[in-house]
């Protein structure tokens, strides 16, 4: 059931990877690391996996493995290290040999222009919370698009902003650390929206070759406990809505990009705390876009309650969980683009899904790692009966191409088809990488 020439791929982000600071500016992260009891064993970002110093390696694997497409993202610090201003030529010479070697071994490239590694500069001058962020965005994004656009067509502007302006501005548990009111958190996330409009426009005015452009939010699901129409209706609704404390949100985000306005549930929440005039911004946000980019990792339960409305459902005693302990709910890719694509009607890449697992090397040096096999296999089974049923999947990108720095978890977590040793930085390809080949060779006829 998958589509000719369906992007087969794997995803990272450019904090997570590159290590190498040398040229580099500093980022919100960097700061982050240097705060006692933030990072799981105090570790930092400045090594992670060197793919800086090991790029023409990570190249042949992703070419060994058959990759289609490949996610990456920019460090904007890398090549703007002040966020604003003068451009560093180390750091967009680079890229420029990242997306010329895919180009050169077949494998497209898809680029995020901003994977929550904010330069500390632009930080210190109020960050998201300064509505010249914007135009910081737009000046950052040009440079990209002016030097790059000749050879990337995949353009994605901001990876899951529920989780930068959650994590990192509301809880504080991710850089920059923050705890700030709701409304100074509304106006951090209605800068960030604005953004990323400004940076469609920069794409479209300026792009050298046809741009298909997305974001890639993450999509917080509520599943139906079954198949009922009452419970389908009542995951729909749950999946859909606001809370009064917190911008874990699907709609939120994705509505004011693809329906130019604000959910009503939300506005009557706390639309008092939005910024002054802010439906002047909406027509910038809802500049138009090709594909939605959904990051799909779990899922809650939800069963119609007496009055309809949606009401969670404890999961079995027992039921699986992925070493980061989240579940294993194959049906959230399933369910998840269905409810995104009724709401928005745009073409689907599935950005992002995978899992951590209790990875490492046997006595023979191989990684064997049959749940991370099974684990995708379920959910491409159901990524499939999507696709049976009309949602039009473009691509799946799996989380991660390599073992990585898993923000404020460091290097606990490994997500990775690739065994990284971080010590060494020797890769091992795990058992997945090998299978999800033979997944891509048959445009997933194995599964």
């Amino acid at each position: 059931m998958f589509p000719d020439h369906f992007l087969w791929g794997a995803s990272t982000a450019a904090f997570q990877i590159e290590g190498d600071r040398a040229g580099r500016g500093d980022t919100v992260w960097d700061e982050f690391c240097t705060r006692p009891g933030r990072v799981f064993d105090g570790h930092t970002g400045d090594v992670a996996c060197d793919h800086v110093g090991r790029l023409e390696e990570d190249l042949d694997l992703m070419a060994a493995m058959g990759l289609k497409a490949y996610r990456f993202s920019f460090s904007w610090a890398r090549c703007i290290p002040g966020g604003t201003g003068e451009v560093s030529e180390s750091g967009l010479a680079f890229y420029d040999g990242l997306i010329d070697g895919l180009r050169e071994r077949n494998i497209e490239p898809v680029a995020t222009i901003y994977h929550w590694d904010l330069p500390l500069e632009l930080f210190r001058r109020g960050g998201w919370l300064n509505r010249e962020s914007a135009d910081w965005f737009a000046a950052y994004t040009r440079v990209l698009v002016d030097r790059y656009s000749d050879r990337i067509t995949h353009w994605l502007t901001l990876n899951e902003p529920q989780v930068f302006l959650n994590l990192g501005h509301l809880e504080g548990t991710h850089a920059p650390g923050l705890r700030l009111s709701m409304q100074e958190a509304l106006h951090a996330s209605h800068h960030a929206l604005l953004a990323h409009g400004r940076a469609v426009e920069i794409i479209r005015e300026r792009a050298k070759a046809a741009p298909t452009v997305g974001f890639a939010p993450l999509i917080e699901l509520r599943s139906p406990v079954d198949e009922s129409p009452e419970s389908i209706e009542a995951a729909r609704a749950s999946s859909m809505a606001n809370a009064p404390d917190h911008l874990w949100s699907n709609t939120w985000f994705a509505d004011p990009v693809f329906r130019g306005e604000y959910p009503e549930d939300g506005l009557s929440l706390y639309g008092s705390a939005m910024p002054r005039n802010f439906e002047a911004d909406l027509e910038t946000i809802s500049r138009p876009i090709d594909l939605l980019g959904l990051n799909v990792y779990r899922g809650r339960l939800i069963r119609a309650g007496d009055s309809g409305a949606g009401v969670e459902v404890d999961r079995e005693v027992g039921y699986p969980q992925t070493a980061f302990r989240w579940a294993v709910d194959p049906v959230s890719l399933y369910w998840g683009p269905r409810f995104m694509h009724e709401r928005y009607g745009k073409p689907i890449l599935i950005t992002e899904n995978g899992l951590s697992n209790v990875d490492f090397p046997g006595a023979d040096g191989t990684v064997e790692d049959p749940q991370r096999i099974e684990f995708t296999r379920a959910y491409l089974k159901q990524l499939e009966r999507a696709i049976h049923d009309g949602v039009p999947i473009v691509g799946y990108l799996h989380w991660s191409l390599l073992d990585n720095f898993e923000w404020a978890e460091g290097y606990k977590e490994r997500f990775g088809l690739i065994y990284v040793d971080y010590p060494t930085g020797k890769r091992t390809p795990k058992a997945s990488s090998r299978w999800y080949r033979g997944v891509i060779e048959s445009n997933g006829a194995t599964l």
